[in-house]
């Protein structure tokens, strides 16, 4: 059934690890939501909802063509082929001047309303012109191609939720019904920033011994985007205390929340840590899961702080599992976490059985048309490739140790918007 896998570490001993729902529990009722704006349209993209949004008109406002060609009475073609008399053209954004009435037509396009007296379109394709008449070779029935007054929304609805978060089919339905300013949570401003002698600028060509480019500011820019926040950018802050507690204390000040990666581990040369500990009331846990599990969470002068590992995978599963959660809390999402659905596990993987395990898979429907779902590479906490080649964790619950081919598993989808609230996953 296939080579057995192990590329996670062993049992910890008897190092006390935080269950990582009750970290979840604890970030998140730390953090507050943002206050309401008003802002465009245009800018709305990717922010939440303050407020449900009830429709002031039905959508489409009239009852309207779905296609271009004639506008005609059911009843005069139902002998078709028939020729009716041509009494006018309507192009979109008009109202037409003349009715349809027995034996006439109006050539009408997609869009423009319906005339009076017409009860039915007959497709441009099934008709040919005649000198001022049309030869119309198809009989239609009442209501055909005909889109109904509020056919999509209807007068009054409550068409979004609080808490709905806006992608591009929301702001076009805002825009269908005039809402212009909707109200929604004010975008987060959240500053990142690495720590270490060692970290270097990607654009650094040869890196000397000892030295690594700086992919994890890369991957937090860039999900951050994707989550719709605006990015303060404080870069790479060298092993010097001075001058990474004035960077702190700036972030704390101008920005929402705070995302740094590396130096919040056990060893002695963990500068972040040391500093921190002078600055705010920050938490260093050693959560129960894997990659990630060494992770800092508290406030900085008030402002969420959140200490991510150093290595990359384990940079972005903390940030999907504790940052990406809190800060659509924080813009005041009903969903925050990603959907999760029951597929099968091609090849066996031995896990840690102390922790929740977050193996990086490529998951995709079978044969069978079943979810089926293998490893995308090393599992590693520094293997980044296999978080670009795969779409899913396979989650693995505490107390597993080893995951068998054909086994099935949680596929939490990384790549999937959420779906899930914060009671379904706290209290679930």
């Amino acid at each position: 059934m296939g080579h057995r896998v192990s590329g996670v570490s062993r049992p910890t001993g008897g190092r006390t690890l935080k269950p990582l729902p009750e970290a979840r529990r604890e970030v998140l009722a730390a953090v507050p939501a943002l206050p309401p704006v008003s802002v465009q349209l245009l800018e709305a993209s990717g922010l939440v909802l303050a407020e449900p949004v009830l429709a002031p008109h039905d959508v489409p406002p009239f009852k309207n063509s779905a296609m271009d060609g004639y506008a005609v009475r059911a009843d005069d073609v139902r002998e078709a082929p028939v020729v009716l008399a041509v009494v006018e053209d309507l192009p979109a954004g008009y109202v037409a001047t003349s009715s349809v009435g027995p034996g006439a037509a109006i050539r009408i396009m997609t869009g423009a309303p319906i005339p009076e007296g017409a009860d039915a379109v007959v497709r441009v394709e099934d008709t040919e012109p005649r000198h001022g008449k049309v030869w119309v070779g198809s009989s239609v029935l009442a209501g055909t191609n005909i889109r109904a007054a509020g056919g999509d929304v209807v007068a009054g609805t409550r068409v979004f939720e609080a808490g709905e978060r806006l992608g591009a089919a929301h702001l076009g339905v805002l825009a269908s019904l005039g809402v212009a300013n909707p109200i929604v949570r004010r975008r987060p401003r959240v500053a990142i920033l690495s720590t270490g002698d060692e970290v270097m600028s990607p654009d650094v060509v040869v890196l000397q011994p000892g030295q690594i480019r700086d992919t994890n500011r890369m991957v937090l820019n860039s999900l951050l985007l994707d989550l719709g926040a605006e990015v303060l950018d404080l870069g790479i802050v060298r092993d010097d205390a001075d001058l990474l507690a004035a960077t702190l204390n700036r972030a704390a000040i101008e920005a929402d929340a705070i995302l740094t990666s590396g130096g919040v581990s056990m060893g002695e040369y963990d500068l972040v840590k040391a500093v921190l500990r002078d600055l705010g009331r920050i938490s260093f846990w050693q959560v129960a899961m894997q990659p990630g599990k060494p992770f800092a969470f508290g406030l900085l002068n008030g402002t969420p702080f959140f200490g991510l590992p150093g290595n990359p995978v384990s940079v972005m599963v903390a940030y999907e599992q504790f940052a990406r959660p809190a800060l659509l809390h924080m813009m005041g999402a009903t969903n925050l976490f990603r959907p999760r659905i029951r597929g099968r596990m091609l090849q066996p993987v031995d896990t840690n059985p102390d922790k929740v395990v977050f193996l990086r898979v490529r998951a995709g429907v079978d044969d069978t048309g079943e979810w089926a779902a293998e490893l995308s590479g090393g599992q590693l906490s520094n293997m980044l490739s296999a978080m670009a080649y795969g779409n899913a964790f396979a989650v693995i619950p505490v107390g597993t140790g080893a995951v068998e081919a054909g086994d099935e598993v949680d596929l939490e989808m990384f790549t999937w918007p959420e779906t899930r609230t914060k009671g379904e996953v706290l209290d679930g």
